[in-house]
């Protein structure tokens, strides 16, 4: 069967105007060719947003708050290790941290790719990602494919710019695909929460949301053991054992339940 992309978003990958959908093959139920934005859907499986919210495997939502300075394992796994690192804010009179994830590390075979949001202050055209490759500052280009690949490696990795700025797709062959977008606290989200953040601080973070390749039964981290094949069954539980997931950096795959090597 050959399937044709929608007039609507006429071509697979988009070189210019990134900010419109790109075409889509799924194949579910059925095999289509569909429209769809590649930003990071806050509210798909698997996702991890805001003050930290997650969306598990298993499709519960739950908080996940850590620590402020933190380093956390969200998924940890035979050949993969994905690590978040909290920056926060304790209002007065509050008795725990508001915090969100500054900074992302993927380790896998033996590279770390790092991405984090860098700025303490926030422009909407301005590129806010630092990406490192096993320690080394990467750029992914702004013009033709508006990609950054691995070259020669047995496993290839794919980063993609989504928009001109702040929004990135990373693939990592075999294991996720990652889509990632930058940004600050909101207005409206600081009215709802009351977060009081200092002037000179927007706390740019990250929003993620990933698909995993492959898991085993038994993976681990904050995120990962939602993909296990057991059902939570609690509408929207806290998520606590910060003991259990806390590694001593961000680049370190070491907790008490970590399984990665």
């Amino acid at each position: 069967k050959t399937l044709v992309c929608p007039s609507e978003c006429p071509e697979r990958k988009r070189k210019k105007n990134k900010k419109k959908k790109g075409c889509f093959i799924n194949c579910g139920s059925k095999c289509e060719a569909t429209c769809k934005y590649r930003k990071a859907n806050c509210n798909g499986y698997g996702s991890l947003c805001y003050d930290p919210r997650l969306i598990g495997g298993d499709g519960v939502m739950f908080y996940f708050h850590g620590s402020k300075d933190g380093n956390f394992a969200i998924v940890s796994d035979d050949n993969l290790q994905i690590n978040v690192h909290f920056i926060g804010t304790r209002p007065k009179g509050r008795t725990r941290d508001y915090t969100w994830v500054q900074a992302l590390a993927v380790m896998f075979d033996t590279h770390t790719l790092v991405i984090a949001a860098k700025s303490l202050q926030w422009v909407d055209t301005v590129d806010d990602l630092s990406l490192k490759w096993d320690g080394k500052t990467i750029g992914i280009p702004v013009d033709g494919e508006a990609e950054w690949r691995t070259d020669g490696e047995e496993r290839k990795v794919i980063l993609k710019r989504t928009d001109d700025t702040n929004n990135i797709r990373v693939a990592v062959a075999g294991l996720v695909v990652l889509d990632i977008k930058a940004g600050p606290i909101g207005i409206e989200e600081n009215r709802i929460h009351n977060y009081q953040p200092p002037e000179d601080d927007v706390f740019a973070h990250l929003g993620m949301r990933f698909k995993f390749t492959y898991l085993t039964d038994p993976v681990e981290g904050v995120l990962g053991k939602t993909y296990r094949p057991v059902k939570r069954g609690v509408p929207m539980p806290m998520m606590g054992g910060e003991d259990k997931y806390q590694t001593a950096s961000l680049y370190s795959h070491l907790c008490k339940v970590c399984r990665f090597q």
